[in-house]
């Protein structure tokens, strides 16, 4: 019982100013909000017991106390050695950059476990697995995201299509239909031509799975089958690493996911292509 500090930090850009001020008190005191009550925190973060509710309510928990259980599992799981995600420093040493940035990604994927919701991992499987054609749209680095995903799905024969171009991507939204599903790439979920093409992509019937940040996103409200990731990424985006890092990580759930549910045909292909390729 886990991820309430995650959801938080996730979302305190996105939080109107009295419940941001509540959401940087708590951040700041984690391990003093498990003995507060609801009005102990009101008094001490300058705000209103109505604001707490309704910062609750932003972030996904039915009320105070379950925040509070989250919280203190998220206190109690924390690794004491762990110096918290690191940003890119004048003059760091390469062993620095090395522990840092690994720091950073193994975080980034213990996070998003934390926040991610097996039922719409689910959702997402059987999608993916009942699809007649798959598409991975996304643009910039979220396309390389993209590529991966289709290059993995082909090797289990699923039909599977990626464009670098948006244009392209905008093209075959429009000739999709009821049997096809689209995995829509983007870290902040406000990129407009994935938008676009996910809104283009249900016109014709076909079912959206959205991969973004936590939060209250454009593209996760547009789609049918919202996923979620965390990263370290604020003040420093260094070419998406750490966001990056986690979404590669969520398409080999969802590839292996699918691929057990095949066992003995995903083996036999990917047997194939593994003879094929060793072959030139």
């Amino acid at each position: 019982m886990n991820g309430g500090l995650i959801r938080l930090r996730e979302m305190l850009e996105t939080l109107n100013p009295s419940e941001s001020k509540i959401a940087s008190y708590i951040l700041q005191h984690p391990d003093e909000i498990i003995h507060l009550s609801v009005a102990d925190l009101a008094q001490k973060s300058g705000s209103s017991q109505a604001a707490i509710v309704r910062l609750c309510k932003s972030i996904g928990f039915k009320g105070y106390q379950e925040l509070k259980i989250k919280v203190a599992g998220d206190l109690h799981t924390r690794d004491p050695v762990a110096a918290g995600y690191q940003e890119i420093r004048p003059n760091d040493t390469v062993p620095a950059i090395m522990q840092n940035v690994s720091n950073n990604n193994i975080q980034s994927i213990r996070d998003t476990l934390t926040i991610l919701d097996p039922n719409m991992v689910e959702l997402a499987v059987k999608a993916l697995d009942q699809a007649r054609r798959i598409y991975f749209f996304g643009v910039g680095a979220s396309n390389l995201i993209a590529m991966d995903a289709q290059q993995k799905f082909l090797r289990i024969n699923k039909t599977s299509f990626s464009f670098a171009d948006p244009h392209v991507q905008l093209t075959s939204a429009i000739t999709a239909d009821s049997g096809d599903t689209a995995v829509c790439i983007s870290y902040s979920g406000e990129t407009k031509e994935v938008i676009r093409a996910a809104s283009l992509f249900k016109e014709q019937g076909g079912t959206v799975i959205s991969i973004t940040k936590y939060g209250n996103s454009t593209l996760s409200r547009q789609s049918d089958i919202p996923l979620c990731t965390s990263s370290t990424e604020n003040e420093i985006r260094s070419g998406a690493m750490a966001s990056r890092i986690t979404q590669l990580n969520l398409i080999d759930i969802l590839y292996l996911a699918v691929a057990s549910r095949n066992y003995e045909q995903s083996v036999t292909y990917l047997e194939k292509s593994r003879q094929t390729i060793k072959q030139l």
